[in-house]
């Protein structure tokens, strides 16, 4: 289960920033080829968060899809399977978005 450890990155970036301030919320982006669960994240980020400043935070989780840019026919769509194909059939593809997690917001007091 690696969103432990990815939980216990971002819980430990939020304390950092926040300081002695008391955190309530966080939001996060999460790009749908990260192979993150989101409510595998929910829960470690739960067990992250005991006995910081951010104990008892909200985790707010906005998931991405994965999307991609044909070389072959030019089209950009979105990525609905794991194997990186365009629907002209070509795997000359580059993927665009969906590998992303990034920290995008919280709310301290």
């Amino acid at each position: 289960m690696h969103e432990l450890s990815i939980a216990e990155s971002v819980v430990a970036a939020v304390c950092d920033r926040a300081g002695d301030r008391r955190v309530h919320s966080v939001r996060l982006r999460i790009g749908a080829l990260t192979a993150v669960v989101p409510d595998a994240m929910r829960f470690c980020f739960g067990l992250a968060v005991e006995g910081t400043v951010a104990e008892g935070a909200r985790l707010d989780i906005d998931q991405r899809p994965g999307t991609l840019h044909c070389r072959t026919c030019g089209a950009d769509t979105d990525l609905t399977d794991p194997l990186p194909l365009c629907p002209c059939g070509s795997a000359d593809v580059a993927v665009t978005a969906g590998r992303e997690l990034h920290i995008v917001s919280m709310e301290v007091s």
